[in-house]
């Protein structure tokens, strides 16, 4: 449709609210219908809800009938059913202004439930009244919204005509009610730590930044809320915390990146690595089985078995067993650099041999994450909040969680050396100032934090949108984000 009938359309549309309004019956002033029942709750109780009188209030989806007999879909947030009108019961000038109502105007209507001669369920309209009157047209019925980039930018017009989506976004909601209830359920607390703050701390990525008036200095918004939490674990606030929201990373878009996302951290004294395992796996599976009924999720055509426990796997072995370099035999960063350059690695300012292990591991591992899998003990330089092993520590205690390929969740035994994390800070410094704008800020309270002592400590980071995507089987995030990041279209 072009922008010219579309435009002929809507002022059509304005034309009949003038009329609906010189007749001083303008739908923007009523401020409330009486709402009895819903389209569901009638058709799964007809029987006894059979020759009742009922009111309900929804959208016009569909309109048919001539004469003195109309048939109007109606559509609610559980589903759509029909109401029936003759002009001999609303009275004839309802009924005129009844015939002059478009598709996606909203109504009540109040009326007896029956069924019709062809079986339907459906309203016996006494009274109808226009609620809301539309001007915009919605996409035609038969072939709905289906432009992706439409769907994302107008999602109130693609909840109205495709429905079935809000079962994803009921799921997304079941998924994120069920990671709380398992989280509470072992006696975690939950709380709520600052969004925007003078440091973008907690992990390596490029933030946000915005500026304070009154205060008169530039703030990020958080990348990660772990400094915060594990703040709360040095006052000993509970027996674990955790937060559930809002994460913000100024980075790239694409199927499984937007810029803001839904992130949960858990930190546990007293727990390590091995904890956070055993909790990952089961939170996965606990809200699998809550959305789907089940731990084995089919995902765009293949089956990913989330039923604990997963796998488990050294970043080391798994970058022997795919690229072919055995790195227990290699010790040195030159050696480590020669074998970067010969498997086609960008060399980087400062890189190291846990460099190299890393983007060996990205470039010729990952592909092969299919099943939920943990990779643990990753180099000690690409992991500067996580305690190292102490049987080898140029690693740490730390794994990523792996699904369809994707990271879904990262965890260390934390670091509580506060001399040690001073040391990687200033390392993250220097890299820093060789142009890499991820590495980590210094941040002198979390010093402080923890030389006030930091027990030690297990502490988990899941991506929630992720998991989401898998439990719901939908191939991008913009498919289980309400409203996605877009660039505007002006």
């Amino acid at each position: 449709m072009s922008e010219q009938q579309t435009g002929d359309l809507r002022q059509v549309r304005v034309d009949k609210l003038k009329d609906l309004i010189n007749a001083g019956r303008d739908p923007y002033k009523v401020a409330k219908y009486e709402v009895t029942s819903n389209s569901q709750q009638v058709k799964d109780n007809f029987e006894e809800m059979e020759g009742k009188v009922v009111s309900l209030a929804g959208r016009v989806m569909s309109k048919r009938g001539q004469g003195k007999v109309g048939f109007y879909d109606i559509q609610d947030h559980l589903g759509r059913i029909q109401m029936f009108v003759k002009q001999e019961t609303v009275g004839e000038e309802e009924y005129s202004w009844l015939k002059t109502y478009d598709i996606g105007d909203i109504v009540g209507v109040k009326g007896e439930v029956f069924k019709t001669k062809t079986g339907e369920i459906s309203i016996k309209a006494e009274e109808v009244k226009l609620l809301s009157k539309s001007l915009q047209t919605l996409p035609e019925k038969f072939h709905g919204l289906k432009d992706t980039d439409l769907r994302y930018r107008q999602r109130y017009v693609d909840l109205i005509v495709n429905p079935e989506i809000k079962e994803v976004f009921l799921m997304r909601n079941k998924i994120i009610r069920g990671i709380r209830e398992y989280l509470d359920g072992e006696g975690y607390l939950e709380v709520e730590t600052p969004i925007l703050s003078p440091i973008a701390g907690g992990a390596n990525a490029r933030p946000f930044i915005t500026h304070h008036n009154t205060l008169d200095i530039d703030m990020y918004m958080r990348i990660a809320n772990e400094l915060f939490l594990k703040r709360l674990v040095v006052g000993g606030l509970g027996d674990g915390v955790y937060e559930m929201g809002k994460m913000f990373r100024n980075e790239g878009m694409d199927a499984n990146h937007n810029p803001e996302y839904t992130a949960m951290e858990v930190y546990k004294p007293y727990a390590d690595f091995n904890d956070m395992m055993t909790l990952t796996e089961n939170i996965v599976a606990y809200v699998a089985e809550k959305a789907r009924g089940t731990t084995k999720i089919e995902f765009q055509g293949k089956v990913i078995d989330f039923t604990p426990p997963w796998r488990r796997v050294r970043m080391q072995d798994m970058v022997k067993e795919y690229a072919g370099v055995d790195f227990d035999l290699i010790n040195t960063d030159e050696e480590a650099i020669k074998i970067a350059k010969k498997k086609g690695i960008e060399i980087k300012p400062l890189m190291t041999r846990g460099h190299v292990i890393s983007e060996l591991f990205e470039e010729f591992c990952e592909e092969h994450l299919d099943q939920p899998t943990f990779v643990t003990h990753h180099p000690v330089e690409i992991s500067p909040l996580a305690k190292r092993n102490p049987e080898d520590p140029r690693l740490t205690d730390r794994f990523e969680a792996f699904a369809n390929t994707w990271e879904i969740a990262n965890a260390f035994s934390e670091l509580n050396d506060p001399i040690d994390q001073r040391e990687r800070f200033e390392e993250q410094l220097k890299q820093k100032e060789a142009g890499d704008d991820e590495a980590h800020m210094m941040d002198n309270d979390f010093i402080n934090a923890i030389e006030v002592g930091l027990p030690p400590t297990g502490g988990l980071g899941i991506g929630v949108d992720r998991v989401i995507m898998l439990i719901t089987n939908q191939p991008t995030i913009r498919d289980i984000i309400l409203f996605p990041t877009m660039k505007p279209l002006d």
